[in-house]
C-alpha cells in the first residue's frame, strides 16, 4: 500500500471513530439524564416485543441463564406501551416487525415517552447502515441484524447497553461504518420527511402536501428527491415500498 492509499485509509477511520463518538455521547447523555448515577437496581428488567415466536422463546431462553432477570412479553403495539409505561423495564427487545399497525420508529419514539430510562434494542431484518443510524438518532440503543446469530450476540448486546454503550452485532456495525462513509450520511430522515413520506402515501400531489405543511413546493421536491436517494428508489411509488419494508411507515388504512 503506498502513501497516499495509507492516508485516504486514515482519514476514512478518522471520519468512522468521529460519527461513532457521537452516538456515544447521545446514547450515553439520554441514559443518565433518565436514570443518574447512583440509581443502581439489582435486578434487570427486559420487556421482549417480537412478531416471531420463535424469536421471543429463542431470547426467553438465552436471557433466562442472566442472574438476576425478570422478563415480561408483550402481545402488541399497545400491550407494549402499556406495560413499558407500568413496569419501566430496563431493556427493551423490539422486533422492527412486531406489530404491523405500528410504524418502528413510532413504537421507538413512544417507548421513550413511556420508559425514559429503557434502552431499546431493536432486532432488525434491515441491514441498511442508514437506517440504523436514524434509529440510533431517534432513540435506539442497540441493533440486532436477524441475519447474525441471536446466541452470540443477545447477553452480549444486553450487557453494553447496560453500561451506557451502543451495540451493533457485527452485520449491522459493517453496514453502519460503510454508511458513514457515503455521501447520505449527513441527512437524516427526521418527522419532517416522514410526514411528506405519510402524505405520499395517502396519494397526496406535491401542491397539496405543500398547502398540508404550509411548505413551499420546491422544499417538498426536494425532500422527497432526498428520501429517494436515501432509500435507493426511482419512483415514490417505490419510495414508499422501501419505507415500509424498513419500517419507517405503514400503508394508510
Amino acid at each position: 500500500m503506498d502513501t497516499q492509499n495509507i492516508l485516504i485509509t486514515k482519514a476514512i477511520i478518522c471520519i468512522d471513530m468521529r460519527f461513532f463518538c457521537v452516538l456515544i455521547l447521545s446514547v450515553c447523555a439520554r441514559l443518565r439524564r433518565e436514570n443518574p448515577r447512583g440509581q443502581k437496581n439489582m435486578t434487570t428488567h427486559i420487556l421482549i416485543a417480537d412478531g416471531s415466536s420463535l424469536a421471543v422463546v429463542g431470547a426467553e431462553t438465552l436471557l433466562r441463564a442472566r442472574a438476576d432477570t425478570v422478563l415480561t412479553t408483550a402481545e402488541n403495539g399497545d400491550d407494549l406501551l402499556r406495560l413499558a409505561g407500568i413496569n419501566q423495564p430496563d431493556i427493551i427487545l423490539l422486533g422492527d416487525r412486531f406489530d404491523p399497525l405500528f410504524e418502528t420508529v413510532t413504537l421507538v419514539e413512544r417507548l421513550i415517552q413511556a420508559a425514559p430510562a429503557g434502552r431499546i434494542i431493536v432486532m432488525g431484518n434491515t441491514t441498511d447502515g442508514l437506517v440504523i443510524r436514524d434509529l440510533f438518532t431517534m432513540g435506539m440503543c442497540g441493533y440486532l441484524a436477524v441475519g447474525d446469530d441471536l446466541s452470540t450476540c443477545l447477553l452480549t448486546a444486553v450487557d453494553t447497553v447496560l453500561r451506557e454503550h451502543p451495540y451493533l452485532s457485527p452485520t449491522a456495525n459493517a453496514e453502519y461504518l460503510i454508511a458513514m462513509q457515503s455521501s447520505s450520511r449527513d441527512w437524516k430522515l427526521d418527522a419532517e420527511a416522514r410526514a411528506v413520506l405519510r402524505l405520499l402515501a395517502r396519494g397526496c400531489t406535491v401542491r397539496e402536501i405543500a398547502a398540508h405543511m404550509r411548505l413551499k413546493r420546491r422544499r417538498v421536491y426536494w425532500v422527497t428527491e432526498k428520501m429517494r436517494s436515501r432509500f435507493g428508489a426511482t419512483t415514490n411509488e417505490h419510495l414508499i415500498s422501501r419505507a415500509v419494508a424498513e419500517g419507517f411507515m405503514r400503508l394508510p388504512d
